[in-house]
């Protein structure tokens, strides 16, 4: 048994642990069929050669869990008696027992701590002339030296990008330097003019009034004995989002520039740690003995506008060796509100590099790129000219027929003309990079402007331009392909328009909004937990939502919450019930708890808030609807809302009995029940003779009576359909739906496509894909879209948004035939569509407990061959078709053996089923 890849639950990196309390979990790969983990053991310390004299030193224990008889890899609390130590390595190792109490180690584990106590802000008097911070004022500050923040915020005072620098000398090389920073609104780190690290547009985007986030970098191998240098770039991201002038776009100010920034000083906050193989702990801190000066970069706009003079660009200025004697010094600043907090989720990396398919030149002065797939992008372009040419880029998702850019949406032209970059050249003689530091967008077009690809037309030479993926460096888990060009086709724009919206926050635009819009993260995540590991961005994105949550309960349509919006388009419960479906989400697919004891009381005033707002005894129906049906208009409502809000009280249920809290859990059973009765009530039609069947109606035109499709599969979804009504809903939800169209907005879509898996139709959900006309995926890709719209037309302001990407669940679910049972796929179904289409389907997924791989052959003579991996700790459940003559599976303790029954249950290992249908 080999146990492998150990974690931290909600934490993607472990540098910066800010709690006092985790959770871990671990994989085990094993060859042998008979395996089993009876026990383990976790042992926390904070010297690593402890473990080498089996925890013989005491006073370095800071947890041990002693041996514990269980199977169990997953949400194993570690919670120490007096807390970790503050800023300090910690080392864990994992010990697990066999059936024959044989014993496996893990590798050791190392996370590194911040300050898990520190709930002040760091101090700063601003007036060191009347309140000195030995003023006895202050005591309470100070007094506990090893658990409070030391650095203080420091900037120029200014709202434009700047250069921070701080050199200093090392009488030594340390063993370990660990780097605590935070730069609002996004920073990049450099040590000794190397980047601290990959990421981008740290720290993540939160409220900067209730929350910012701090990133953590060990950089002991960029430090030496002699002269060092800490550099830091800083600009303005949401924090002090910045137009830069009439001619920019910045979506926050459109139309009635709501925007009103957090800050208007850009600041920077850090501590280096430095450790000793002797025990000696040193802290650098930013303060007033940094040096400022302003960047080359003098605008940092968010939505892919930057402004670059390269003439100012002071060439290595983060080095060691540079001479600032010129710069100024910093100023302290008050900073931002919000706490600092450790970034939790994955940070934003860049990824695959897109080569141009297309170069050419409508005109002079004008080169445009063909990407070739539309993507979120950073840019990167080489051009040499003179010095002061100045370069325009421009990006789009649409072209004219001369391939330069095009906004189709005549509301959103500013977005044209007002999104660019502009570099003025410093004229070195050889070509100059160009690169955004605080910007990105979505596109697969770039237009650059003011260049030649020809030496003789007298322009400055474009050398090459490419788009950089930037997306969350979420770790990713799945894929799969089938024998149908268009299917792969789709998922392909299904996989670009998912990794395209992935950042510090789940958004459904990298291009026009960028906001963190909360439908999505629950809508989607059954689709997306195939694909990327979203545990640490899901707790993240729940910090969010905790920190947006209204006095009264109320949770809006997004988080952060960066531009105000008016009825619905605040207050709907397909947006705002995140806070309750999220924890269970987390439950569902990880088999993590961790966040319920902060969300549930935020739930339950969310609840109550909604109870507000209840119509005829229970129903809700004040939102969007059914949100992108008929392009913005919802429809639905009753049906729709009353449902998700059924779902919230249950979800709600669930996190008080995990609490312990069991006359809460059976109040909100109370409450739910009282729903599904009021659902029934008034939406349930048994007494319509015009139909066959009972159904479900909407209230939309009430009191007229409809019977569509998405009425159903709601209460089919959520469990609202009395037993003995099951039937004749399922008849009513194949009625509307045997033409083959897609009548749903973004909310009833997902719900639609898994009511047509459990029909096993898998006809009709390609026959929706495929049609000629919208609402249809299949008329994208034939108009050479390789991304989602946002909206079933042929062109869209944006054309990367995931809002309709729900069907990525049903190709894993139902034609992979992947669906996890139980949590975090400890158990889990494969029911491939034996009968359909498809003759080869294969997949696999990077499960929490091990990689599932999956692929189906269907061969001429009517026979289907099932190679699948099983991973340790899990049992899969195949499903075999009804009326399959005869099967037999190769693989586990026998070598061959028949199958009887109709369902399959297999532990790990590799398997072979062979069916003869």
């Amino acid at each position: 048994m080999q146990i492998s890849r150990c974690g931290i639950h909600g934490f993607h990196e472990v540098l910066g642990i800010d709690t006092d309390e985790i959770r871990f979990y671990w994989a085990i790969k094993s060859e042998d069929q008979d395996a089993v983990q009876v026990a383990y053991r976790i042992v926390v310390t904070t010297d690593a050669t402890d473990f080498e004299a089996e925890g013989s030193d005491q006073s370095k224990l800071v947890w041990d869990s002693q041996r514990v008889e269980s199977n169990e890899q997953r949400n194993i609390t570690c919670k120490p008696s007096n807390g970790f130590h503050s800023t300090s390595s910690h080392f864990w190792r994992i010990t697990v027992w066999d059936r024959a109490n044989n014993v496996h180690h893990s590798s050791i584990n190392h996370f590194f701590t911040a300050y898990p106590r520190s709930n002040l802000l760091p101090p700063y008097s601003m007036n060191q002339t009347y309140m000195p911070h030995s003023s006895l004022i202050f005591k309470s500050w100070f007094e506990d030296e090893a658990n409070r923040w030391k650095a203080v915020w420091i900037g120029n005072g200014g709202d434009k990008p700047i250069y921070l620098r701080k050199s200093f000398d090392l009488a030594r090389k340390p063993a370990r330097a660990i780097l605590f920073a935070s730069g609002l609104g996004h920073f990049n780190m450099s040590i000794n003019g190397q980047p601290a690290s990959d990421h981008r547009l740290d720290p993540g985007w939160t409220n900067y009034h209730r929350r910012v986030q701090f990133t953590s970098y060990d950089v002991t191998e960029r430090l030496d004995a002699g002269r060092n240098a800490l550099g830091v770039h800083l600009g303005n991201g949401f924090y002090a989002g910045d137009k830069g002038g009439d001619d920019r776009f910045f979506w926050p100010m459109y139309e009635d520039n709501t925007y009103v920034r957090y800050g208007n000083e850009l600041c920077f906050f850090g501590e280096l740690h430095l450790f000793y193989e002797d025990g000696e702990h040193n802290v650098l801190i930013s303060d007033a003995s940094w040096k400022v000066r302003k960047s080359a970069t003098t605008l940092a706009n968010i939505y892919a506008s930057e402004d670059h003079d390269r003439r100012l660009y002071p060439s290595g200025w983060d080095s060691a060796s540079f001479d600032d004697i010129e710069w100024a010094p910093v100023k302290p600043l008050t900073g931002p509100r919000g706490h600092l907090y450790y970034q939790t989720q994955p940070p934003v990396v860049l990824h695959e590099t897109f080569e141009p398919l297309k170069i050419h030149s409508p005109k002079k002065g004008i080169v445009c790129y063909d990407l070739g797939q539309n993507s979120s992008i950073m840019v990167k372009i080489a051009v040499e000219g003179k010095a002061g040419s100045q370069i325009i880029v421009r990006y789009s998702e649409t072209v004219t027929e001369d391939g330069t850019v095009l906004m189709p949406d005549p509301l959103f032209k500013e977005f044209e003309t007002g999104v660019f970059s502009k570099i003025t050249l410093a004229g070195t003689g050889k070509p100059e990079i160009w690169e955004p530091d605080f910007s990105f967008t979505s596109a697969r077009y770039l237009q650059v402007e003011g260049v030649s690809l020809d030496a003789g037309d007298g322009l400055p030479i474009i050398h090459s331009a490419v788009g950089r993926h930037i997306s969350s460096a979420a770790r990713k888990l799945g894929s799969m392909t089938t024998d149908k060009d268009d299917v792969n086709s789709l998922l392909s724009a299904l996989y670009w328009s998912f990794s395209s919206n992935l950042f510090s926050y789940h958004t459904d635009c990298p291009q026009i909004e960028k906001f963190g819009w909360l439908e999505v993260t629950h809508l989607l995540a059954p689709a997306t937990q195939y694909i990327r590991d979203m545990e640490s961005l899901y707790t993240k994105i729940l910090d969010d939502i905790l920190d947006s949550q209204e006095a009264s309960g109320l949770v809006p349509t997004m988080a952060p919450e960066i531009r105000y919006m008016c009825g619905p388009l605040h207050d709907t419960i397909t947006w705002g019930c995140a806070i309750c479906l999220l924890p269970d989400i987390l439950r569902q697919y990880y088999g993590s708890t961790h966040v319920i004891p902060k969300v549930y009381p935020a739930a339950v005033r969310y609840m109550e808030y909604m109870q507000t707002k209840e119509r005829k005894g229970g129903l809700i129906e004040h939102g969007l609807g059914d949100w992108g049906r008929g392009i913005a208009f919802g429809n639905n409502q009753a049906n729709i809302e009353t449902a998700v809000y059924y779902r919230c009280l249950q979800c709600v249920e669930m996190m008080a009995r995990e609490l312990g809290k069991l006359e809460d859990a059976e109040r909100f059973k109370q409450w739910s029940a009282r729903i599904y009765d009021t659902y029934n009530r008034h939406l349930l039609v048994t007494d319509d003779p015009s139909r066959p069947y009972a159904y479900y109606t909407s209230l939309d035109n009430y009191p007229e009576r409809d019977c569509d499709a998405i009425a159903q599969a709601m209460a089919l979804q959520f469990g609202l359909v009395p037993a003995e009504r099951h039937s004749d809903v399922k008849a009513a939800f194949l009625d509307d739906v045997a033409d083959g169209k897609i009548r749903a907005g973004e909310i009833g879509l997902r719900f639609l496509f898994n009511t047509l898996a459990d029909a096993k139709r898998p006809d009709l959900v390609l026959q929706m894909a495929r049609q000629e006309e919208h609402p249809s995926y299949m008329r994208f890709l034939r108009r050479g879209e390789t991304t989602l719209l946002e909206f079933w037309q042929d062109e869209c302001r944006s054309k990367c948004h995931d809002m309709l990407g729900t069907i990525y669940e049903w190709f894993y679910a139902a034609v992979l035939g992947l669906k996890p049972i139980s949590e975090a796929y400890r158990t889990f179904e494969i029911d491939p569509p034996y009968e359909s289409e498809f003759t080869h389907v294969k997949g696999s997924v990077d499960s929490p407990y091990g990689l599932i791989s999956i692929e189906f052959t269907r061969t001429e003579d009517i026979s289907v061959k099932l190679d699948l991996q099983v991973p340790f700790g899990t049992t899969a459940t195949v499903k075999l078709p009804v009326n399959m003559k005869q099967a037999e599976v190769i693989g586990g303790k026998e070598e061959t053996r028949s199958v009887d029954g109709r369902e399959l249950d297999l532990t790990h290992g590799m398997y072979t089923v062979f069916i003869q249908l």
